[in-house]
C-alpha cells in the first residue's frame, strides 16, 4: 500500500487550474485519486489500531468554504484526514496531509477546551518535568523535534507568572506534534511503515496528556 505519483500529479495540477471549469472536467481522475488515498488512509489505521483504538476516521473534503476568505481558490489541492482516539481515557487525535511540497503528519490537541486547556497549563504550572523528557527522548526528538506546535498567547495567561520557567508550555493554546514530509518520502514503498512507526512515537505523549486530562492535580481520576 502506497501513495501513488499520479495522486501527487493530480494535486500539482490541481494547484495551478484551481477553478470549477478544470475540476468538472477532471473529477474522474479525481475520484480515482479519492479511491486510492482512502486504502491508504485506512490501512494508516489499520497499523494504528495494533496500539491504538480508533473511534472515528474522517476523509476531508476537497472542497473549500469561502465564504469568510480571502482566498477565492474553490478546492483545496491535498488530501487530509485524522483519526480520533477512543474512550474518555484516550485523548488527542491523529492526522496526516498529502500535498506536493507541503506533506506533514501530526498529532496532538489542536484547539482544547477552555476547561482542558486551563487543566493543561496548571499541570505545567506545578511541573513540566514529564513533558519536558517526552519532548528530549531522542525517539521522539528524532522525528517531532523537542518543541511543540499550536497557537500560544504573546504573554502569560490571565492568573500565571510570566516569569514562570515553564510559560513556554503555558502559554500555548494548542499541543501539536508535527513531522514534516518530503514529496520523496510519501511516494516511497514504505511510507505506510513510516507512518506507522512516526504515529506509534507519539504515544508517551498521548499518554501523558490523556492522564492529565482525566485527573485531578492530586492525581485522582476524574472519569465515572
Amino acid at each position: 500500500m502506497r501513495i501513488q505519483k499520479s495522486t501527487l500529479q493530480f494535486l500539482k495540477d490541481l494547484k495551478k487550474n484551481n477553478n470549477r471549469e478544470w475540476f468538472h472536467t477532471h473529477k474522474d481522475a479525481f475520484k480515482v485519486e479519492q479511491t486510492l488515498v482512502k486504502e491508504f488512509y485506512a490501512a494508516v489505521q489499520s497499523n494504528l489500531n495494533k496500539h491504538d483504538e480508533i473511534d472515528r476516521f474522517k476523509l476531508y473534503r476537497i472542497y473549500r468554504d469561502v465564504r469568510f476568505s480571502k482566498d477565492k481558490t474553490p478546492y483545496q489541492p491535498h488530501f487530509a484526514g485524522s483519526y480520533s482516539r477512543n474512550g474518555k481515557q484516550r485523548r488527542g487525535g491523529y492526522y496526516l496531509r498529502i500535498r506536493p511540497g507541503e506533506s506533514f503528519l501530526a498529532g496532538g490537541f489542536w484547539e482544547p477546551n477552555k476547561e482542558d486547556l486551563f487543566r493543561i497549563r496548571k499541570e505545567f504550572e506545578m511541573d513540566a518535568s514529564e513533558m519536558r523528557a517526552i519532548l528530549n527522548a531522542k525517539k521522539f526528538n528524532n522525528v517531532f523535534g523537542n518543541t511543540l506546535q499550536g497557537a500560544e498567547l504573546k504573554s502569560a495567561p490571565r492568573g500565571f507568572d510570566k516569569n514562570h520557567p515553564n510559560i513556554d508550555l503555558i502559554k500555548k493554546k494548542g499541543f501539536v506534534a508535527v513531522k514534516p514530509l518530503t514529496d520523496q518520502e510519501v511516494l516511497a514503498p514504505d511510507f505506510i511503515n513510516k507512518v506507522a512507526v512516526y504515529f506509534k512515537t507519539l504515544r508517551p505523549f498521548f499518554d501523558l496528556m490523556s492522564d492529565i486530562l482525566t485527573t485531578n492535580l492530586n492525581g485522582e481520576s476524574l472519569i465515572d
